[in-house]
């Protein structure tokens, strides 16, 4: 099989910052990198020169962060500065064939990228990449083939997030909205329900550490952990107890985009694990549970007052320990909290099958994608 580099295919152009205005007939689309992965969150800007605009044949590359390496398409509007674009100069190729091959890379960028910190992709090792050159009949049946695949996932994913809605719903049913008290519930600070909270560390990964490393991108905007990029560690043993998370431990993303300041979930795996920095760990006294907290935290209210409190940054937003414990939240009886989790306990069967689907289809949907750009997908 013929290949051809990508650097020989396409221009690549970093995005840079973007002032985000209300929409108007003016205004265009601002693509920050959450939009690569769905258009549930839009946000806009004028249609300014000095910005890099992407159309719908363009691809585009989160360059820098957590999510470095996660690829779009079909989009069009004004990039941030952590994105990167790649205009296609030859019409022999199907942007979404090549936008799909790039997907199958993924581990490779993440593995080559540079910053000890944080991540960015390698301009040389994306432009080493060497695309199969078959014909556009052919990359058009890959494309078909692979739609068909993904959209079982997505039909999959969309059921487990009404999963989600329904536990938020219920939440809101059982305690009230927290915005108002309807119930009338007693209202604590943060800070008088805890026992202990602290920051991780700030040291780095490493290759084969001895401990499994969270990270602000293990935390999902829905309040869930998500382990699919995880890292490792090595800590001293005095240094131990300040940075590890243990099953019951609520975990804050004290620094982050103002967007996604204040992410919040429960750990609840038996397997200790070492937080980052950038991850505040707190601890609660018995009358009130995790979940209640975390769920308190990524409710509508919670997200608009999170982000209320990160208000005037720019890229980074920080909630520190103290701004924390300063919140106020409304404290219902042990026992509702109680019922409330053991509706998420059934939800949470429901949802471990529905996720154990999801995996075997996104297995299937990464073989399909290896076979297809080795030219064994119709053989």
């Amino acid at each position: 099989m013929e290949y051809i580099k990508l650097n020989e295919l396409f221009k690549i152009k970093k995005g840079n910052k973007v002032e985000q205005v209300e929409e108007t007939k003016e205004t265009i689309r601002y693509i920050q990198i959450d939009d690569l992965r769905n258009n549930n969150n839009i946000k806009f800007c004028k249609h300014d020169g000095k910005y890099v605009i992407a159309n719908e044949n363009d691809i585009i590359i989160a360059w820098d962060g957590a999510n470095a390496g996660t690829v779009g398409y079909g989009l069009s509007g004004a990039i941030g500065s952590t994105l990167a674009l790649l205009s296609i100069n030859n019409n022999d190729y199907n942007t979404k064939y090549c936008g799909m091959f790039l997907k199958s890379k993924f581990r490779y960028l993440r593995d080559n990228c540079t910053g000890a910190t944080i991540p960015h992709i390698s301009r040389g090792s994306l432009e080493s990449l060497k695309i199969p050159v078959i014909n556009l009949q052919e990359q058009e049946k890959i494309v078909e083939v692979l739609d068909k695949a993904q959209e079982l996932i997505d039909k999959r994913e969309e059921q487990i997030e009404a999963l989600d809605e329904l536990v938020k719903s219920r939440f809101i049913e059982m305690f009230g909205d927290p915005a108002t008290n309807p119930k009338g519930w007693n209202i604590s600070k943060i800070g008088d329900i805890t026992k202990d909270v602290r920051y991780g560390t700030s040291k780095s990964s490493v290759e084969g550490g001895k401990y499994p490393y969270l990270r602000m991108n293990n935390i999902t905007y829905n309040g869930n952990l998500d382990l699919k990029d995880l890292k490792y560690i090595d800590i001293e043993d005095n240094e131990l107890e300040k940075c590890i998370v243990r099953n019951g431990d609520v975990l804050f993303n004290r620094t982050n985009s103002v967007e996604l300041i204040g992410k919040t979930c429960v750990f609840n795996l038996e397997e200790p694990m070492i937080i980052a920095g950038y991850i505040i760990r707190v601890r609660l006294v018995d009358e009130v549970l995790p979940i209640y907290l975390s769920m308190f935290l990524n409710s509508d209210y919670g997200k608009k007052l999170l982000k209320g409190m990160a208000k005037g940054a720019v890229n980074q937003a920080n909630i520190n320990a103290q701004e924390l414990k300063g919140i106020r939240i409304q404290i219902p009886p042990i026992e509702l909290q109680n019922k409330f989790v053991d509706f998420i306990n059934q939800v949470d069967k429901l949802k471990f099958e529905m996720e154990k689907s999801l995996k075997e289809l996104e297995d299937n949907f990464n073989s399909l994608m290896q076979r297809a750009f080795k030219g064994e997908l119709f053989k």
